[in-house]
Formats: C-alpha cells, structure tokens, sequence
C-alpha cells in the first residue's frame, strides 16, 4: 500500500512539475514575448526581462528577437530616369518595435523579410527611377580643390546634382516606414551599398570618361601652346630691343672715335708743314698697304704720291 501511495505522489509531482514548467517562461534582454490563447494574442507583448507567468496547455508565448535585424536585397537592375540601366544593391537594418501588431500581421521573421523584400525593393526601384543617374551615384556637388585654369576646367566637367544619393536613400527609408508601421517594424538605417553599369551604359561611360579627359589635355595643349608663342615673342622682343641698343651705342661710340680721331689728325696737320707731309706719308702708305701686294702691278703718273714717295726712296 505505501508503495502504490509513493508511486502515486511522484506522479502527482511530476504532473505539478511539469504543469508549473509549461505555465512559465523567462524573457531575456534580447527577446520579446506575445502570448496566445487558442491562436489568439492576450493581452500586451511581454518585453521586459524576467520570469512570467501563462496558462499551462492553452496559453503559447511566441519569442521575437528585439535586436536590431539585417535585410539585405538582392541587386536589381533598374532604369534611371536617364534612361541608364544600372544594377543597385541595397542594405537595411530594421526592429521589430510593436510585437503585438507584429505577430498579428507577419508572424515571424521569416515573413517579415519577405514583406520588406517587396517594400524596399518596390521603393527603391521607383526612387532610382525617378532621377538621373549622376544623382544616384553622386551625394554632393563637388568643389575644386584649388584655382586656376585646370581647376576650371575639371569644374566645367562636373554636373550640379540637386538631390544626390543620401537623399534619395533616405527618401527610400522615409516612404518604406510608412508601409511598415502597420507592420509593427521599423526600417532604421537603409543604404545603397553597391551600383553597378550594365555592359552598354559602362562603355558608354568609359567613352565619355575618355572623351573629357582627351577635351581637357587639348585645352592644357592649346594653353600652353599659346603661353609658349607669348614667351618666345617676348624673348624675340627682348632680344631685338637690346641688339638695337648695343648697335646704337656701338654706332655712338664708333662716331665718337671718329671724331676723336678726325681732331687728332686735324690738329697735326695744322700744325707744321713737316706734320703735313708726315701725315700724307702715313695715309698713302696705308693706302699703298691696302691695294699692292707683291703679285699686284701698277701704271703710275709723275704726280700720283705713290710715284713721289717711291721716287724718293731710290
């Protein structure tokens, strides 16, 4: 009898046990909890830490993560308003931030990603679509780095963008939140992580790439083609003026010796008759020096000088 009575109180403990084990449940720091009864929540969400307390058999807590959760998109390749195909590759981080109306309208996670698959890719695909593709890949409107003709020219390369790429991802984060508040989730960072050319538009690019660099080396080339001519003008200017001035000081100085010298032979011719004849000596002889050489031979008169003065030698 005391044996059927132990076997029986260690059933009923294993019952109680066993009923007070599935009537709790603990809730972490990273989780949230909805209950259930008969598929059907009661009551608010459980998202405080700690042990709770739930019907055994007929209540069901249902655990969601609390943490910020990843989504990433799959690329996709969409038009810009441009008419230029290009794949975007997007990321999100989201929270689950009303489990109640989570549980009511997704389930689980697994549904909640694909409802964002639809949300994020649909918006980012009408976003992309609605701009330029210079707006999509660029965020500001860039800035020369310094002044100057080459800065000026890269500048005159650049096109202004008005709305640019954080703008338009944050476009996209705005009207996804939208869709996702009766949800019970929020999308709280999103970014275009990567973006791609398709083959046609990237050459097209690469050409264009090459076609602005080509126009910017000719205009250096014309530039400094130009500022050589002015250099080598002013060089040639330059040079004509101080060959001009040295001629012309030349010129001055020759006319001054000239002169110097016409006084000297002047005054010594002035001065005796023996200067005179000295001085007709030494102009003939320079002469004679001038015009004879020992092959030359010449026919003179009895009143050329040269005849005189070779006379009176012998």
């Amino acid at each position: 009898m005391k044996k059927i009575n132990g076997i029986i109180l260690i059933v009923v403990l294993a019952v109680v046990a066993f009923i007070m084990l599935d009537g709790t449940y603990v809730v972490n720091e990273k989780e949230q909890v909805v209950v259930t009864q008969f598929g059907k929540p009661v009551g608010k969400a459980r998202v405080n830490p700690g042990l709770k307390f739930k019907i055994p058999f007929i209540q069901v807590a249902h655990f969601f993560d609390s943490r910020y959760l990843e989504w990433d998109g799959d690329p996709n390749q969409i038009p810009t308003k441009d008419k230029k195909f290009i794949f975007v590759d997007t990321y999100a981080r989201w929270q689950i931030t009303d489990p109640l109306q989570f549980y009511k309208r997704m389930g689980n996670e697994r549904s909640a990603q694909s409802r964002l698959d639809d949300i994020l890719d649909g918006e980012t695909r009408d976003a992309v679509a609605s701009h330029d593709l210079v707006e999509v890949v660029r965020s500001t409107n860039r800035e020369p780095a310094s002044e100057g003709t080459l800065m000026q020219v890269v500048e005159d390369s650049l096109t202004n963008i008005s709305v640019g790429r954080d703008s338009i991802q944050t476009q996209i984060q705005k009207k996804a939140n939208a869709r996702a508040e009766e949800l019970g989730i929020q999308v709280l960072d999103f970014r275009i992580k990567r973006i791609n050319y398709v083959e046609d538009v990237r050459q097209q690019v690469y050409e264009r790439m090459r076609s602005e660099r080509n126009r910017i080396a000719d205009k250096f080339r014309s530039e400094g083609q130009g500022e050589a001519s002015r250099i080598n003008g002013e060089k040639e200017r330059e040079l004509k003026s101080i060959q001009s001035e040295a001629f012309r000081k030349a010129q001055e100085i020759k006319g001054q010796a000239d002169a110097q010298a016409a006084s000297i032979y002047n005054q010594s011719y002035n001065r005796s008759n023996q200067s005179r004849d000295l001085y007709r000596f030494m102009k003939t002889m320079d002469a004679f020096e001038k015009t004879v050489d020992k092959n030359t031979s010449i026919i003179l008169s009895t009143d050329n000088d040269f005849y005189h003065y070779l006379n009176s030698i012998n």
